[in-house]
């Protein structure tokens, strides 16, 4: 009663005795009963509750008289608890929190739910979603929405929450891989992530104009080099701006074709007169100059980018050194940018090579095709249609990455405990490459240094 007055004097004395504190897990009885029975005593001593409660031990500041009347209390707030779902340790111990929430008539819509993976969603009196998540322990995860969340937009969702609703699943990466599912489907107002595919955009270098360019797109097309999909414009632009500032491309948006002449005397475009690019839109480009430029940034986009990251952690070193820390962090994030989106690629594009894929940790057997999880455990999963046409070369189609890059960064963090029957090749863990490592110590140096 009162937990945390007596820890504080034992952890005091074991202080001194040069000894850990404690760790036991902790149910404080004054917590709770300030939660259930409040308003049927004046305050929460545990003379009062004892009284009031008519409990069988009475306290006497004395150690076992006070111990024994607690354990009395305890007995009765379990048994008023279970009104609210509390049908285990972990429940009772977060019930303190818990039932101070505005909402928390409604925790009695979590009793049913398991202590295991799944997905869960919260719909509103019409039946329509409104949230939809994953979690390990689904019971412990929905309850923890009545205490310990604070997000802005928690708060509204539970007072519109009408129903509650699971699927027990058998592990969390299958969790995860609905939860991505449900959402793109349904798009529920109060998820952000995965709801916002309109946003997702390619870098694209057409190769088969005269004089290719680097652009940002929304949707891929058959010809050119692609990396993607990225998750918004402001990361794909990032992207551009790494492989511009090192390889002398085009800037202009001027439509070039093979027979195009400049008019006399077309000044240079601005990053041209900077000596930062090519400039064939008033005849400052030599092709074959350009040629190779274009092969080096095709290269650099299909994940060959060694070259190109060098060369940007020498410019961020030399500025660091310099103390231009705002430019030498610019180049930190367009570095950053680029290196995370072909890590991003070479993962989903691994899983992508596998092929038919049947895969086993030891508790799971996933069956994946084409990046796509197909069966868990033998059972058919639910929201998988059928493929869509083929994507184009080098391409990886939209609708599938964010779950493709699911299951790929897991396979990747566990490949060594994996057992793998495929038709295709399997490539994993994916090397990180050695650029990412020595951009990953700049980026922090240079962080440090701009602090």
């Amino acid at each position: 009663h009162n937990v945390r007055f007596d820890v504080g004097f034992l952890d005091a004395a074991l202080d001194r005795a040069g000894r850990s504190k404690l760790v036991n897990t902790r149910v404080d009885t004054v917590a709770i009963a300030r939660r259930l029975v409040r308003d049927e005593v004046p305050n929460c001593s545990l003379g009062t509750l004892a009284s009031r409660l008519r409990l069988e031990h009475r306290p006497t500041h004395r150690a076992l008289d006070d111990a024994l009347a607690t354990v009395d209390l305890l007995h009765l707030l379990i048994e008023r608890a279970a009104a609210w779902g509390v049908t285990g340790l972990d429940d009772l111990v977060a019930l303190a929190s818990i039932s101070a929430h505005p909402q928390a008539s409604k925790l009695r819509m979590t009793s049913v739910l398991p202590r295991s993976p799944g997905v869960y969603w919260f719909c509103g009196p019409r039946g329509d979603v409104l949230y939809v998540g994953k979690a390990t322990n689904l019971r412990q995860r929905v309850r923890s929405y009545f205490g310990s969340e604070d997000r802005r937009r928690i708060g509204p969702m539970l007072r519109e929450t009408a129903t509650i609703h699971h699927m027990q699943l058998p592990d969390p990466l299958t969790a995860e891989v609905i939860e991505g599912r449900m959402i793109a489907a349904l798009l529920p107002r109060y998820n952000r992530k995965g709801t916002r595919g309109d946003r997702c955009c390619y870098v694209r270098l057409d190769t088969a104009s005269a004089w290719p360019r680097l652009t940002v797109v929304r949707q891929p097309s058959a010809g050119g080099v692609h990396l993607g999909p990225l998750p918004s414009r402001a990361v794909a632009t990032l992207v551009v701006e790494a492989v511009q500032s090192v390889i002398p491309l085009r800037r202009c948006s001027t439509r070039l074709t093979r027979r195009y002449q400049p008019a006399l005397g077309t000044p240079l475009c601005t990053a041209a007169q900077l000596g930062v690019s090519a400039c064939p839109c008033a005849g400052a480009a030599d092709p074959r100059e350009y040629e190779a430029a274009v092969t080096r940034a095709a290269r650099t986009l299909s994940g060959d980018a060694g070259d190109v990251v060098s060369d940007l952690q020498r410019r961020m070193e030399l500025l660091a050194a310099a103390q231009r820390f705002e430019e030498a962090a610019f180049v930190r994030d367009r570095t950053s940018a680029l290196t995370g989106a072909l890590r991003r690629q070479a993962l989903v594009q691994a899983l992508f090579d596998g092929g038919r894929v049947e895969i086993e940790d030891g508790r799971s057997r996933w069956v994946i095709e084409q990046a796509r999880l197909l069966t868990v455990d033998t059972a058919t999963l639910p929201g998988v249609v059928d493929p869509p046409p083929a994507p184009a070369a080098g391409v990886l189609p939209r609708v599938w990455t964010d779950e493709a890059l699911c299951l790929a960064r897991y396979f990747d963090r566990h490949a060594h405990r994996l057992t793998v029957k495929t038709t295709g090749s399997w490539n994993f863990p994916v090397p990180p490459g050695p650029e990412l490592t020595t951009i990953a110590l700049s980026r922090r140096s240079a962080v440090s240094s701009d602090s």
